[in-house]
């Protein structure tokens, strides 16, 4: 019988247990990952089942931490992410936590795009931190992302996107993350990747403002490739500014709404 363990293909006696296998292979594993699932029981095991084992305090090499890194992922999901590319246009509140969640989720290649720097009142709601005051945004999350995940392959701009150079920075992306502040700005990149781009998905934002109800933030299928995230109602305005709770979880639709595009469940 044929099983992966620690993302090697190995053969193993038919009516093999799970327990049977770590004791062969890493009798000292503190966490034993089944399918994608952390488990405490031992199982029979069938054909073409995956087990990852992990030592915990132990840094493992370089050639399986990426297998580890995706170890709770469905069975499947990590090779169909990896040969994924996903643009972010802009990086502050919502763009800068999509990133960070794709980036944990191993899309392959992220293209991010943003014209701004990191500032003190970002710091409320997005994913920088001291360190990176004064640094571009674009600079600064590539690092970020890079620590969290080493494998991603990181593709900044540091430019305003427009309606003229949109489709020079994203043309490459399966699907285009549309995470602006301004409403005329998030109004022309839709419109212009809808016109000038519609072979891609987008995943736009819209109304995460304030401390109203976090179940007012829904994902909505406008147009067959488009998809807008927030309770559309409360943008940022005088009186109602953007904090981290609303933004994060309007970031956490986003990227999930990326990822079921990405693996083929098109509809919210």
């Amino acid at each position: 019988m044929h099983i992966k363990v620690n993302e090697k293909g190995v053969s193993v006696a038919d009516k093999s247990t799970l327990y049977e296998v770590r004791e062969q292979h890493m009798a000292n594993a503190d966490v034993v990952i089944y399918n994608g699932f952390q488990t405490t029981a031992d199982k029979d095991l069938k054909e073409a089942d995956e087990i990852v084992l992990i030592k915990k305090g132990e840094i493992p090499d370089k050639s399986v931490i990426e297998t580890l890194m995706m170890a709770r992922h469905t069975p499947g999901v990590f090779k169909k992410l990896k040969s994924s590319v996903v643009g972010i246009a802009g990086v502050g509140g919502l763009g800068s936590n999509v990133a960070v969640a794709l980036a944990r989720s191993g899309v392959g290649t992220l293209v991010i795009a943003d014209f701004d720097i990191v500032e003190p009142s970002n710091l409320n709601r997005q994913a920088y931190f001291i360190e990176h005051l004064g640094y571009s945004k674009v600079e600064a999350l590539k690092k970020l992302l890079l620590q969290i995940n080493p494998f991603v392959k990181v593709v900044s701009h540091q430019v305003r996107i427009t309606a003229d150079n949109a489709l020079d920075v994203f043309e490459s992306v399966d699907v285009l993350v549309e995470a602006f502040d301004q409403a005329e700005s998030k109004a022309e990149l839709v419109n212009t990747a809808l016109t000038s781009m519609p072979d891609k998905h987008i995943v736009a934002g819209s109304g995460m403002a304030g401390y109203f109800s976090s179940n007012d933030i829904v994902t909505k299928q406008k147009f067959k490739k488009l998809y807008v995230v927030g309770d559309e109602t409360n943008e940022a305005k005088v009186g109602s500014g953007l904090m981290a709770p609303r933004v994060n979880v309007a970031a956490g639709h986003q990227s999930n709404m990326v990822l079921r595009i990405l693996l083929g469940q098109l509809t919210p």
